[in-house]
């Protein structure tokens, strides 16, 4: 018996039915293959990390053209291709069928669309940290009852400064437990005299390199562009952005103020996640990335296509930027501070020819490579006789992320003791630091690693490495679960002001 056809009536509320549950499907779909994504590469993010970096996304050097083509296709086209097909396979059974579907069967795909659907809400949601965020809302604790902007009180023995931030730097890749061989043997024998902190943690919240430069170099979480952005997010994304955390003051400004020339140098495209935007509004007034490498004819064998110059060249073009700077600061006494970033060990794995692979996991072979360019740096500096006049600090970005396509992802993703690699040299000693702190204490011993003596050590929200006590009033003072309650806030109004919004 042929089933009755359906009222004229009732067929417009059947067809918005039919496609809400398809929309439900095709967004279900795109949030599942989404979460998987990220996680596969990164493994969980926050909110503020996949806002700050997809600020200003390149193609060219900022995580490659094949990435951003990746997501395209699986994110946003295999779900609107799996969704169409369902829709016509669906469409010729009933044809096939001569007949509609029956009403329970009907209301059967309604609830499953739903379900994909909320499945990948949930999946998104937790793997973006979401519930993070949310909770965030009822925390009243203020990052501006406790930011103290640093205030030099002696820079009578202001010395030269070279920065090295090392992409996914983590110290526990020494333990024999995670890699066959210590990729930090080179580095290590380079920097035997220099200081180093035995607990250098990653702050909470934190993890992505801009996260590293903005907390080691202003003191801060980096965060609050929801807030600042006032409803204007997408504005920002799409270029809207045109200041970085202008009301921060940080490293470069307080070493421009006190006559530092500012060089900052990476491999990458500055402009991915607007770090040479970050660099130019804090003090900078020199920036080389791949666009100036390009300019200078590196070949493209030194290149990887999704990031940029290898480390073996961008450290061999750091020798000669410090040579130049030594050279002006020994003509002029300009004093100068030289930043490098590397990026060899950016996941995923990509030896360079200068690279041998020498071990099963060749993640940790490309660690040693990336070391020990850096070590020819510190080697160099020391033979020159720099190190007499000019401070190095040494520091990873952040924790190696352990993505379940990561290199050492199971070795790494359930322990609890992770630390940050760094090493620091002063002129004439360095002297006894606090063996434990987070990246947001690094901005005030920056500065005073550099010989800029600050009051009570206090820049930022952190305290300087080179102080014993903390001040009473510091954020530092506060136990350990209530510094975690702060750094988790939102504090709408301090981020608003920090983003001139």
């Amino acid at each position: 018996m042929s089933q009755a056809p359906p009222a004229p009536a009732a067929r417009p509320a059947r067809a918005i039915t039919a496609v809400a549950a398809w929309m439900f499907l095709w967004a279900g779909l795109t949030l599942l293959v989404a979460s998987l994504g990220i996680r596969v590469f990164y493994g969980k993010i926050s909110l503020d990390q996949l806002l700050l970096n997809l600020i200003a996304v390149q193609t060219d050097g900022g995580g490659g053209a094949g990435l951003v083509w990746a997501a395209i296709i699986v994110i946003g086209v295999v779900p609107i291709a799996t969704t169409l097909g369902l829709v016509f396979w669906r469409r010729r059974r009933i044809r096939r069928a001569r007949r509609r579907p029956a009403p329970a069967r009907a209301v059967l795909g309604i609830v499953l669309s739903i379900a994909v659907a909320a499945c990948g809400v949930f999946a998104f949601a937790t793997t973006i940290k979401l519930p993070d965020y949310v909770r965030s809302g009822a925390n009243t604790a203020d990052i501006g009852d406790y930011y103290r902007a640093p205030r030099v009180t002696d820079s009578s023995s202001a010395h030269n400064l070279v920065l090295i931030y090392l992409e996914s730097g983590e110290e526990t890749l020494e333990d024999p437990d995670v890699t066959e061989t210590n990729p930090y043997d080179g580095l290590n024998a380079a920097t035997a005299d220099f200081g180093s902190i035995d607990e250098l943690k990653q702050y909470a919240g934190g993890g992505w390199t801009m996260a590293g430069i903005v907390s080691t170099q202003c003191g801060l979480p980096l965060k609050g562009i929801v807030a600042a952005s006032g409803g204007d997010i997408i504005d920002d994304l799409s270029g809207g952005l045109t200041s970085y955390l202008p009301g921060a003051t940080c490293v470069g400004e307080v070493l421009a103020e006190h006559g530092y020339h500012n060089v900052f140098m990476g491999g990458a495209n500055a402009a991915f996640a607007a770090k040479g935007l970050f660099l130019s509004d804090h003090g900078y007034g020199t920036e080389l990335d791949l666009l100036h490498w390009r300019e200078l004819g590196e070949s493209d064998a030194d290149m990887r296509s999704d990031w940029g110059l290898s480390d073996e060249r961008l450290t061999a073009r750091a020798i000669e930027q410090v040579d130049e700077l030594h050279e002006a600061y020994e003509t002029t006494g300009q004093l100068f501070s030289l930043g490098l970033l590397t990026l060899d060990t950016h996941e995923p794995a990509h030896p360079y020819d200068y690279c041998p692979i020498e071990t099963e996991e060749e993640m940790t072979s490309i660690y040693a490579c990336s070391m020990d360019q850096v070590a020819a740096l510190v080697d160099h500096m020391r033979e020159a006789g720099y190190l007499d006049d000019t401070a190095v600090v040494i520091m990873g970005d952040h924790l190696k992320q352990t993505g379940i396509a990561s290199a050492f992802h199971a070795e790494l993703s359930e322990r609890s003791d992770r630390t940050i690699y760094n090493r620091v040299w002063v002129p004439g000693g360095t002297p006894a630091m606090r063996q434990e702190l987070d990246q947001l204490s690094m901005y005030g011993t920056i500065l005073e690693a550099a010989g800029l003596r600050l009051d009570a050590g206090s820049a930022g929200l952190g305290v300087s490495a080179f102080r014993d006590r903390v001040p009473p009033r510091s954020a530092l003072a506060l136990g350990s679960s209530s510094y975690r309650t702060l750094l988790s806030s939102r504090s709408d109004d301090f981020y608003e002001q920090a983003w001139g919004h």
